[in-house]
This record gives C-alpha cells, sequence and structure tokens, in this order.
C-alpha cells in the first residue's frame, strides 16, 4: 500500500509520526512471515487477524487464552539498548501459560506502547516476538504499536500481548486424577525469567545505571549481571506438548511472579500438597548472586523467582522415567524435585 499521502504535518508536530508507524510495518513483516502457520488466512495490516481453527479430530475443542507483559524487564533492555529478545518473553509467559492446560497456542498478538516509534526498534522488539512464536508453533497475526509523546520518555517502550490455544474438552489438565505417590518433574530455566524484576531493579541499582550491571563476572561464567538477567524465558511448549502424547501428565505449573509458594500450588487440588526437596533444586548462580548482594531470604527467594526451575509437572511414580526420556530427547534438562503427598500446605519445600 502507498502512504504518500498520510503524513500529518499538524499530528508529527503533537508528537506521533504516522509514517514511522508504516515504516515499522513494513520492517516487521519479514519477522511475522516467519510465524505463519496452517490457520493463517491473511495478511498483516488489515483491522483483525484472521485465523482458521484447526478442530479436525477433536469432540468438544476448547480455546484457552492468556495475557501478559515483561515487567519491567524492559527496563533493562532499554538500558542495554537490546531489543531483540524482550519480545520472546512476552510471547513465553502467555504461552507457557496456556499450556499448563494442555492448549496448544494457535496465535499471538502483541501491544507496544512507545514514547516515540522509531520504526527499527519497533520491527527489532516485534522480530523477538516472532521468535518467541516460532519457537512454540504460534502464528504471529497482528498487533498494535502505540506512539504515546508526552506520556512516555521517548526512549520508553512496554510490550504486551496474548495467546489463544486450543484443547480437546476431554484433554484439559484440570489435576482432579493427581494422587498421593504422583511425582514432580522440574524443567529447568534460562534464569530469572521475566519476574522479580522490581526487587532485582532495587537489589543492583538498575534505575540509576548502575556501572557494575555491566561488569563480567566468572560466577555467571563470564556474562555480567545485566546479560545475565536480559536472557530470555525459556519456552516449554513443544516439550509439554510432546510428553502428552505419551504421558499420563495430571498438573503443569509456570513458575512465574510469586516462585514456588505461589504457583505449584494453583496446580495442586485440595488435600494434597507437593513436597519438594529443596536440595534437589539445581539453582542457577544469578539466583545466588540476587540472594548475596541484596541479602534477601532464602524463603523471600523461593517465593519470588523460579531459581531455576521454569515448570514442574506431576506425573504418574511408574511413568517418571518415561517422562524424563522424553522431555530430555526435546532439549529440556528435567529432573525430579519432589512427589505429592497427603496435607493441605498445597507446597512444602
Amino acid at each position: 500500500m502507498d502512504h504518500k499521502n498520510s503524513y500529518s504535518a499538524s499530528y508529527a508536530a503533537a508528537g506521533v509520526d504516522i509514517t514511522a508507524g508504516y515504516r515499522a510495518v513494513e520492517l516487521m513483516k519479514k519477522h511475522v512471515a516467519r510465524t505463519r502457520n496452517e490457520g493463517c488466512l491473511d495478511d498483516v495490516g488489515g483491522f483483525g487477524g484472521c485465523f482458521g481453527l484447526p478442530i479436525a479430530g477433536m469432540e468438544e475443542p476448547v480455546l484457552v487464552s492468556g495475557t501478559d507483559g515483561c515487567g519491567t524487564k524492559v527496563k533493562l533492555a532499554i538500558l542495554m539498548d537490546k531489543h531483540d529478545t524482550i519480545g520472546i518473553d512476552a510471547v513465553a509467559m502467555c504461552v507457557n501459560d496456556i499450556i499448563c492446560c494442555g492448549a496448544k497456542p494457535l496465535f499471538f498478538l502483541d501491544y507496544i506502547a512507545c514514547g516515540k516509534n522509531i520504526p527499527e526498534k519497533i520491527a527489532e522488539i516485534v522480530g523477538g516476538v516472532a521468535e518467541g512464536c516460532v519457537q512454540s508453533g504460534a502464528a504471529l497475526i497482528g498487533g498494535e504499536t502505540a506512539e504515546h509523546p508526552g506520556m512516555m520518555p521517548v526512549e520508553d517502550y512496554d510490550l504486551a500481548g496474548f495467546a489463544v490455544g486450543i484443547v480437546d474438552k476431554k484433554k484439559i489438565i484440570d489435576n482432579t486424577r493427581m494422587a498421593a505417590g504422583d511425582v514432580v518433574i522440574a524443567l529447568a530455566s534460562t534464569g530469572i525469567h521475566s519476574n522479580g524484576f522490581s526487587l532485582c531493579r532495587k537489589v543492583f541499582d538498575i534505575d540509576n545505571n548502575n556501572p557494575e550491571l555491566y561488569v563480567a563476572r566468572e560466577e555467571l561464567g563470564g556474562k555480567s549481571v545485566a546479560e545475565a538477567l536480559l536472557v530470555p524465558t525459556r519456552i516449554y511448549v513443544k516439550s509439554v506438548l510432546a510428553l502428552l502424547e505419551q504421558v499420563d501428565v495430571k498438573g503443569i505449573s509456570h513458575i512465574t511472579g510469586g516462585g514456588f509458594y505461589e504457583n505449584i500450588p494453583r496446580s495442586i487440588p485440595d488435600g494434597l500438597c507437593a513436597k519438594i526437596d529443596k536440595s534437589a533444586i539445581k539453582v542457577l548462580p544469578i539466583f545466588d548472586v540476587i540472594a548475596k548482594t541484596g541479602n534477601i531470604p532464602e524463603r523471600d527467594m523461593f517465593n519470588t523467582y523460579n531459581m531455576g526451575v521454569g515448570m514442574s509437572i506431576v506425573v504418574p511414580a511408574d511413568q517418571v522415567e518415561k517422562a524424563l526420556e522424553i522431555l530430555k530427547a526435546n532439549g529440556e534438562d528435567a529432573y525430579v524435585i519432589g512427589q505429592i503427598i497427603e496435607g493441605e500446605e498445597k507446597v512444602i519445600l
């Protein structure tokens, strides 16, 4: 489409450059094209994204949706002027949620609010979103970039989105069959993922752009704190979908804000408790650095961060070895961290 006649000098004087928006759309199209799947019906640029539902073989197809953002992790991306991975986080926070009930992601839409639309930066952000969609098998079928002059500094932006998935009603994971004796498996995280950044900002004085953020540290494998914090959230969708085909999965928890104490109980029914062996958890070095630097008590760490466990999965004891084999074959560092027992506490660490 030719946008030569769309320029408004008056709107530009007020801080909104319409032509920059069109330029951003043109730059992001190559990223969006990577995410196309069998459900896509049209191209980017219309008023709504169309998607054909793949319901063949399903008795009662159920749509499952999830929405989230990246929190204040965006602040660090802005400080580092690195915008190509934050979009992975936005997708991950949504698709990792909907896979917890067994839903296969179908499509994703993003929303970017910015102080000034710099087309190259917006395209870089969307490139990360597209990568997250590719990793999860979802199509990026639309989105919105909104320029907010006067409400946000020109260099600032925020990123959020939502995903929609599908599952046959009879296959929804609802924890009703969970029983004492079932086993809890951990899927390793890549780091802090997208939660607890407000605490990190305080601990490392991120808002004041503390120069120590950028110093390489031996305990972080030569990475700086900033680099370790910005590592994108791992997307578990394809591994979990492979697991669901062969194993009787009874519960899944995405370990996000609130850590173990808030998230594991969400997949545990009344009368049962997840007894977690804390010594079995492979705590990543970044969490030790956070705790030591901020003098954060252990319980607060487990109540804020994933501590190295991005997702927990409950399976029958006699299917543990098979589950671990499937997950490892799909690239996951998976290992046992506990079991389900009778009790009312929901989780014990």
